[in-house]
């Protein structure tokens, strides 16, 4: 009888153990991504440091705005509406430029960091994949940085949105004068570039990654001098610069398929204020050289996943 009763508890108390332990994901892909925020936190301090200068010069900047407004022109005149949405762009501007020299350079030392260090050897010993470890490391600049990137610059140009308003209604300036720009359409474009010149940019970030697995030293000159040296042999030998043209249309290609560059009649479009109605992503997204780039992208990674599973500590 004793027997009997003291088996069932025990019996009762191993399943209700087990149980949570066999529901339990370990969801290594998230934790890679964790990895590389705790290893890098140049990725977000960068966009943070610049967004809190840029933050502390518009606050300076305020001290003038009540008596530049007096000359302002009336809420009709598009001269007055880019002047308005003119420090929001430069902040979003800043910002993004800021991520992508962020995550070129992350791209560069992400498959060399952890040779050179020799940390790979303690990596390759858990039970992550190199498919799973060159995603993680694809995913801050392609998916990481893009969200931090857009969640600053909102809480930016709010801020300054606020700050506006508080230094109009204490001036007395702001009663007839217009002082705000449309922040949602400029936030609403803002998030839209983002999306545009992160798939555009990922044939950098992918062939960064590829080449950062595979040299000893000095990653970003074998990252940039092979496709400089293609483009000057071309020139040379056949006279030719379509291997250049396809390099400098990678980095600012994408503003024609994007984007209406002009209006109905013909005038440029000033950047500082892109309309709603000049956007065009259903020309961005059939561009050939857009699913080129992502295709080329794919293979890098796939590079970059097979090299990984053969290199060791420098």
């Amino acid at each position: 009888m004793n027997t009997q009763s003291n088996a069932m508890p025990e019996t009762s108390i191993s399943a209700q153990v087990s149980a949570p332990v066999s529901n339990f994901e370990t969801r290594p892909l998230y934790w890679s991504v964790r990895r590389e925020l705790w290893e890098n936190r140049s990725i977000y301090v960068a966009p943070l440091a610049v967004a809190s200068i840029y933050l502390l010069g518009f606050i300076v900047s305020l001290v003038w705005m009540p008596r530049a407004m007096h000359g302002m022109a009336p809420p009709e005149s598009t001269p007055l509406l880019i002047r308005l949405a003119m420090p929001y762009a430069h902040a979003g501007m800043l910002i993004m430029v800021t991520a992508f020299i962020v995550g070129a350079f992350y791209s560069l030392d992400s498959l060399h960091g952890e040779r050179r260090d020799r940390s790979i050897l303690f990596w390759k010993s858990l039970p992550v994949s190199d498919r799973t470890t060159v995603l993680s490391k694809a995913a801050i600049p392609l998916v990481v940085l893009p969200v931090l990137v857009f969640a600053i610059t909102v809480a930016l140009q709010l801020a300054m949105l606020l700050l506006t308003f508080v230094s109009v209604s204490a001036s007395g300036a702001g009663t007839a004068t217009p002082w705000a720009p449309p922040v949602l359409e400029i936030q609403t474009e803002f998030l839209y570039s983002l999306i545009v010149t992160t798939l555009w940019y990922a044939p950098i970030y992918g062939w960064f990654i590829l080449v950062s697995g595979w040299p000893r030293r000095a990653t970003f000159l074998w990252a940039v001098l092979p496709p400089l040296a293609i483009a000057a042999f071309e020139k040379i030998a056949f006279n030719t610069s379509y291997f250049g043209s396809m390099l400098g249309n990678r980095f600012v290609g994408f503003a024609v398929e994007a984007y209406n560059l002009t209006d109905k009649n013909g005038v440029p479009i000033d950047p500082h204020f892109i309309p709603l109605s000049a956007l065009t992503p259903g020309r961005f997204l059939s561009s050939p050289a857009l699913w080129l780039g992502l295709v080329f992208t794919a293979i890098c990674l796939a590079a970059a996943m097979r090299l990984r599973r053969y290199q060791g500590p420098i």
